[in-house]
């Protein structure tokens, strides 16, 4: 009990006494220094006492994830400084491969009693991964934002990307430079940002009078090796515009077409989805399209504010629009290869 006090009081730079009189809820405290308190138990590991449990701590969950791809960790930069203003600690919960599972994130967050969790891509956009963990936080009335595309069934506030218009950009301007033979590098099939991607685009190409033939469309995991996986599969048809539904996927698309010895963009044009961090620095430069973190992250966190504060919070979900960065992975259609 006594390193616990020591802890705390330094952790939050008051008297141990202080300290005490709070976990004891003795009166003669401030409540800024009470919920200084409360949360420094949290981030300790301390459990609270049995008289504050049912409280909620300051702390609110991120759960990303990874962090090979620099938009989520830009996400929460942008996300931890806007709750930081609010008075709320972020809890940062990564997944990684054979860790801890989302499911136990959930969990853990639970047992801390967090005010609530922030998602930023995660099992809740594949329609064929479970998500009873979401309906638990659901019951538990637990407020929760989802960001970039959920399945229908998860009623919680959500905070989108717009992907048909990212595609529209990208086809667009695929097509202005000539290019009519274009493929798509996607996520996994259930996954829904994808899945509004190759809708999108097939209704784009359709005006234009193209058709996207199944064997146009490659799916892969979200990494740099899965995109040149998938990226050899469309050159080897001949297409000479790529769009793919991430930075990550996009470079490994480039190192697919110089496995090729292809140049780009010379002999292939490709598109990524982000505009995350060193795309300037990529040789060449890349082309893609940026989600606008910036108030994205911060709808997401009024999103939640405002359900604690007892607020009537749209469901609906927020769609943000895109921008196309155009730079060195695009170019004008040289030749046209026959089917």
């Amino acid at each position: 009990m006594t390193r616990r006090l020591a802890e705390v009081a330094r952790k939050v730079g008051v008297s141990e006494a202080t300290v005490s009189r709070v976990l004891n809820g003795k009166p003669g405290v401030s409540e800024q220094t009470r919920e200084a308190v409360l949360t420094a138990l949290d981030v300790l590991g301390y459990e609270r006492p049995t008289q504050l449990r049912g409280e909620r701590s300051r702390l609110v969950g991120l759960v990303l994830p990874e962090l090979q791809n620099p938009i989520f960790p830009a996400f929460a930069e942008v996300v931890g400084s806007a709750l930081a203003q609010q008075g709320f600690t972020p809890v940062l919960c990564t997944q990684t491969a054979g860790g801890v599972s989302e499911a136990d994130y959930v969990e853990l967050l639970l047992q801390q009693q967090v005010s609530g969790v922030i998602f930023f891509g995660g099992l809740y956009a594949q329609a064929e991964s479970p998500h009873e963990h979401y309906e638990r936080l659901s019951r538990r009335g637990l407020p929760t934002v989802l960001m970039n595309a959920a399945i229908p069934d998860l009623d919680f506030p959500q905070v989108s990307c717009d992907d048909a218009v990212a595609v529209e950009q990208g086809a667009g301007h695929l097509l202005s430079l000539g290019h009519r033979r274009i493929g798509l590098v996607l996520g996994p099939p259930d996954h829904m940002p994808s899945r509004r991607k190759l809708a999108a685009a097939r209704t784009v190409l359709d005006r234009a009078g193209l058709e996207l033939e199944e064997e146009d469309v490659a799916h892969a995991l979200f990494s740099l090796e899965g995109g040149q996986a998938a990226a050899a599969r469309l050159l080897q048809r001949g297409v000479t515009g790529v769009i793919c539904a991430s930075d990550p996927l996009a470079l490994g698309a480039v190192r697919a077409a110089r496995r090729r010895r292809l140049d780009v963009p010379g002999d292939v044009s490709i598109i990524g989805y982000d505009d995350s961090s060193f795309m300037t620095c990529t040789d060449p430069p890349l082309t893609t399209i940026r989600q606008p973190i910036e108030a994205m992250g911060r709808a997401a966190v009024e999103l939640l504010v405002g359900e604690l504060a007892g607020a009537k919070v749209t469901h609906d979900e927020l769609l943000f629009e895109p921008e196309l960065v155009v730079r060195g992975s695009t170019g004008l259609a040289r030749r046209e290869p026959s089917r």
